[in-house]
């Protein structure tokens, strides 16, 4: 089960809601934990603004990120529960409920970004996508986190072993945990809104993250090497409160299924033009990039085979199945 929420969570957003329908017949409020620089949050602003302009005004969205109301793990609960309307969550986070939502974000699952998103969007996605229902939830689509990968302080990461003994940042992700424990580090796990925080203090001396959000939230200005190690393909799912979209017009959910489709395409456009300006940005800055050939990619999978056969193992055949094709 997923922590409980605090008195002053609950109040907080309950505020938001309320103010939020002082301007409009409907109000989504919609919360998130990345940065506003973020490609994800580029998303919901796309979708905000094809919503209140196809709407004519007749339905305000309201988007709260940077975690202002919560991680995923709350915002989550709270869209169960009704406190907020949508949210995207990493898809790991609903492990917690269901181990099946660890498949997508175990490493080395996808090859490459279009093998992943041909899964998401095929039979494999649409069975998660399904699941999530069994906890009263909406499953709406996927929106993209990005392609993961290490920095640290301690040196570039070119193997395995480089990472033995080396404190390193997770999501509170049972599955990252067991996964970074088997390439021989210490995994912690911690808030992403701390992170920050905790690589400058030198409370962890790596994390883990695509690259925007490496560069959205300048871990870059306190980490030294970058190993473009490419282990999991990271994707939020997105989340809305089930009562929330049944009660919709026919009218709004049809707009709200349209506009959260375009905004993930036109989220896709934009991790395109960014991933390259902000690896060199990052580069500018005095990061050590290390770029892994096929066979040092290698060690990394051999390393990490028995956690996905793990994972695979607790979780429906049907669903592996999917995957594997």
């Amino acid at each position: 089960m997923f922590l409980k929420k605090t008195a002053m969570f609950v109040a907080l957003a309950c505020s938001v809601s309320f103010a939020g329908m002082a301007n409009a017949e409907t109000t989504i409020q919609v919360g998130h934990g990345a940065a506003d620089t973020y490609h994800m949050h580029k998303a919901w602003v796309k979708f905000k603004e094809i919503i209140e302009t196809e709407s004519d005004g007749e339905v305000r969205v309201d988007i709260f990120p940077n975690g202002q109301i919560g991680g995923d793990r709350e915002l989550t609960e709270s869209v169960q529960s009704g406190v907020i309307d949508m949210t995207a969550p990493v898809v790991e986070v609903m492990a917690g409920w269901d181990p099946a939502f660890s498949i997508p974000g175990l490493p080395y699952t996808f090859a490459n970004r279009a093998d992943a998103l041909d899964a998401l969007y095929g039979e494999f996605g649409d069975m998660l996508l399904n699941r999530v229902e069994d906890f009263g939830i909406k499953g709406l689509g996927w929106m993209e986190n990005g392609i993961r990968n290490i920095t640290s302080n301690v040196g570039p990461i070119e193997k395995p072993a480089d990472l033995e003994g080396v404190k390193l940042r997770t999501m509170q992700v049972e599955a990252h945990m067991d996964a970074f424990a088997a390439m021989g580090a210490n995994p912690t796990p911690m808030s992403f809104n701390e992170v920050y925080s905790a690589l400058q203090q030198g409370v962890v001396d790596a994390q883990e993250n695509p690259l925007g959000h490496i560069y959205s939230s300048r871990f870059y200005e306190v980490q030294k090497f970058l190993t473009l190690s490419g282990h999991v393909y990271s994707t939020h799912m997105v989340l809305a409160n089930m009562d929330f979209y049944n009660n919709l017009s026919e009218k709004n959910r049809k707009l709200v299924d349209s506009a959260l489709k375009r905004a993930i395409d036109y989220q896709q456009d934009v991790i395109a033009s960014e991933e390259l300006d902000q690896l060199k940005a990052i580069e500018a800055a005095g990061v050590n990039v290390t770029r892994l050939n096929d066979a040092e990619i290698g060690a990394f999978q051999k390393v990490t085979a028995p956690i996905r056969d793990k994972y695979f193992e607790l979780v429906d055949a049907k669903l592996i199945q999917a995957l594997k094709k």
